[in-house]
């Protein structure tokens, strides 16, 4: 029933019996931090507690409206690291076990453990991602599924087109959910239309029931150094209103040689939880510099470069990039009935980016040539979100019932200087005066308005449970309208105008045969906008329909609360766009990937901890433009991805963990036709933290060396042009709670 909702549990002191205790301490002795390990000991007690409460989709369903409060967040598995559930979009918070996804949530805890410093440093923990750089600049980009996820493409607590561009530092985050497969329904299409595989969204972090107070110092064997505060505090007679302020920086060079990097980031969280009415109001400023960094690799002739030593840096010393984003955010939520809450949500962020970027092209062993590209960016962007969710029962049925409207509007400014091609050198870089501008459009004062996108959906679906929640089917439904108006940077004229709409609709099930296994099964769909022709071809300007992926998805999940494991079986087929041999760019046959996850995380035996699994990837091209690619290999997609991670509380050292870490991905095509690889690649990690007390407060110590090898290698092929992989890193820092 909707009555004890996770409110009422916020201002109880039952909420911290015995078992709460022994399994805070349990995750004490993996990090030592009161705020993950309250969250854990408050979920063990819940699920504890409650098991045959929480059997039944209604009490699910019912915590699933709270979706981005601390007592909302999904218990852990053992360790802390990697949660039991996560946001799936319309349908809330919920546990993997009773939904038919593939999503794999890691938390704060991950964060620290292991020093990640960005998103891709937390997702390089899951065997079905691997991580690139943009087009042309040091934004992120994540491969799920074989299919390339834009950071532009990421939602933070749970609406799209306000999180930061290029790349999100971690100090801020709470959890990040990684959905892997299609989620169109779940989540709408994303701006960019790049969330075909899979989609990321971050969770802020929120003030919990007890006081923090958390001071880190951090530094790299290569230079850098940075500082992380971290307080949190809860006021009121029944602790009702809540404050959680983050403040982090760093600068120094990166383990890239002559590469710096400066970071700043603020975030200020807010929250009112009343009996009925919950309020949220989020602040979030990030400004990152990256000074000399060492771009992509495009190739031109007919072989892949020879790659570089692992550190060595071939950019030019002028080359920069600046960005700055300010993002705010407001929720509320209000139980009107009970089981039954209305919540309603928005945000906007504001960016500022401006950078001179080197873009090498490699020809053969003896000629590569490089440009400089100046680019001024502005983007302002609004979302908004509203629905209900509830429950009834008819009869034996039970239902778990969504209805939503969403918006979102991104307007871009910008405008661009380019340089003559002048000779340069992957291994021995000679620095070049800053190149003169040969072209340029749009520099003449604020860059003028280039792109205007709008998304408005509205979304239903009702999950049905029969022999008492045993069996649940899902039905639901998107209609999505898709607007897009493109405008010329030199010539301020609209060059495309767009508006379509589509409906994509969602079938799910879910059978629990015994308590910690579920088998599932789903039919979903991704969505994104259609391409627009490029340059030089015939209908240049023109936009393409709607383009839908079909996913056919089975599996199953085991939870018994310390570890979990899931397998995914799964297909998606995308539809293809390209300029064809007549000049036209078309629409024109299919892409599809078949392939099979498995993993594995939490405490499988006590003190050893696992975040491992595997990915076997089938993909090849379909109905080409004359058959000429058909059943070849697409672009950046290696058939072979493994991740094993284990840690171990070492007994005789009490507060000593070690961990370790192999990386296997296996051979990506340059091209469609297959003529040009990279070949496979792997790394070794490793890491140890202590957990002590330094005059009296809790102060833990850690140091994790990536790449330990410094192997050189090309990590990705995605987009076709070559991302280098990462150098030996060398990463440490003391964390104190005062």
């Amino acid at each position: 029933m909707s009555a004890p909702r996770l409110h009422t549990p916020f201002n109880s002191p039952s909420r911290f019996p015995a078992s709460a205790t022994r399994a805070s301490i349990l995750a004490a002795i993996a990090v030592a931090f009161s705020l993950p390990a309250v969250a854990f000991a408050q979920a063990a007690a819940a699920t504890n507690g409650g098991d045959t409460a929480n059997a039944t989709l209604p009490t699910v369903k019912v915590q699933a409206a709270q979706d981005t409060l601390p007592g909302d967040l999904q218990p852990t598995f053992g360790g802390g690291q990697v949660a039991r559930g996560g946001d799936f979009g319309v349908l809330g918070s919920q546990k993997n076990i009773d939904v038919p996804f593939s999503m794999t949530t890691y938390t704060a805890k991950l964060i620290e453990d292991q020093q990640a410093r960005s998103v891709a440093d937390v997702l390089s923990n899951d065997p079905a991602v691997r991580t690139a750089y943009g087009y042309g600049n040091f934004q992120e980009v994540y491969v799920i599924r074989g299919f390339t996820l834009d950071s532009d493409d990421i939602s933070l607590n749970g609406l799209y087109g306000i999180t930061p561009r290029q790349l999100v530092e971690t100090a801020a985050l709470e959890r990040v959910d990684i959905f892997k497969g299609a989620s169109a329904f779940l989540n709408g299409a994303s701006p960019n239309g790049s969330s075909i595989g899979g989609s990321v969204n971050l969770q802020l972090k929120r003030a919990d029931d007890k006081p923090l107070t958390r001071v880190t110092l951090e530094g790299s064997a290569s230079g850098e150094f940075g500082t992380h505060i971290d307080v949190g505090r809860r006021f009121g007679d029944n602790d009702q209103f809540g404050i959680r302020v983050n403040q982090a920086n760093r600068d120094g060079e990166t383990s890239i040689d002559g590469e710096n990097r400066r970071n700043n980031q603020t975030a200020v969280a807010l929250d009112y939880r009343g009996d009925k009415l919950r309020l949220e109001g989020d602040f979030l400023y990030q400004r990152q510099r990256v000074s000399d960094g060492r771009p992509v690799v495009y190739v031109k002739g007919d072989e892949i470069p020879g790659v570089p030593s692992a550190s060595y840096n071939y950019a030019q010393t002028w080359s920069y990039s600046n960005a700055e984003d300010t993002v705010g955010i407001l929720k509320a939520e209000y139980d009107f009935l009970p089981g039954w809450t209305a919540y309603v949500t928005g945000g906007v962020r504001h960016t500022n980016e401006h950078g001179e970027y080197l873009s090498p092209y490699y020809t053969d062993a003896d000629t590569t040539t490089g440009s400089r590209l100046g680019v001024v960016r502005k983007e302002g962007a609004t979302s908004a979100e509203a629905g209900v969710r509830g429950h009834f029962d008819t009869g034996p049925v039970s239902h778990f019932v969504t209805a939503g409207a969403s918006i979102v509007r991104v307007m871009t400014q910008s405008g661009w200087t380019l340089s003559n091609s002048f000779p340069t050198s992957l291994y021995n870089t000679v620095q070049v005066p800053y190149p003169a501008t040969a072209y340029q459009a749009g520099m003449d004062g604020n860059p003028p308005i280039t792109a205007l996108n709008l998304m408005r959906s509205l979304s239903a679906s009702d999950t049905l449970g029969f022999f008492h929640d045993r069996v649940l089917f899902t039905v639901g439904v998107r209609h999505q309208e898709i607007l897009s108006n493109g405008y010329s940077s030199s010539t301020l004229l609209q060059t495309s105008n767009y508006n379509d709409s589509i409906t994509t609709p969602l079938f799910g099930l879910v059978v629990k045969p015994w308590e910690n296994v579920s088998l599932y099964a789903n039919r979903s769909e991704s969505l994104s906008a259609g391409g627009t022709a490029p340059q030089g071809s015939l209908n240049y300007g023109e936009q393409l329909a709607p383009e839908r992926t079909k996913q056919y998805e089975v599996g199953a999940k085991y939870d018994n609360g310390k570890y979990g494991a899931q397998l995914a079986l799964f297909q998606l087929e995308k539809p293809q766009t390209y300029t064809n041999g007549a000049g036209m760019y078309v629409a024109n046959g299919n892409e599809r990937h078949r392939g099979v996850e498995a993993s594995i995380f939490g405490e499988v035996y006590k003190g050893v901890r696992l975040i491992a699994g595997a990915t076997y990837l089938n993909a090849e091209q379909l109905d080409t433009d004359g058959g000429a690619t058909d059943g070849k290999k697409p672009v950046g997609v290696p058939s072979f991805l493994v991740n094993l991670g284990a840690e171990y509380d070492v007994p005789w050292v009490q507060g000593l963990t070690l961990s370790a870490r192999w990386t296997h991905t296996g051979p990506q095509y340059f091209d469609a036709a297959n003529t040009m690889s990279i070949k496979a690649w792997d790394t070794v990690d490793l890491g140890a933290r202590y957990s002590t007390n330094v005059f009296g407060r809790p102060t833990t110590f850690r140091a994790n060396v990536y790449n330990l090898a410094n192997k050189a290698y090309w990590s990705s092929t995605n987009g076709g042009y070559l991302t280098m992989g990462a150098p030996r890193t060398v990463l440490f820092s003391m964390t104190t709670d005062f």
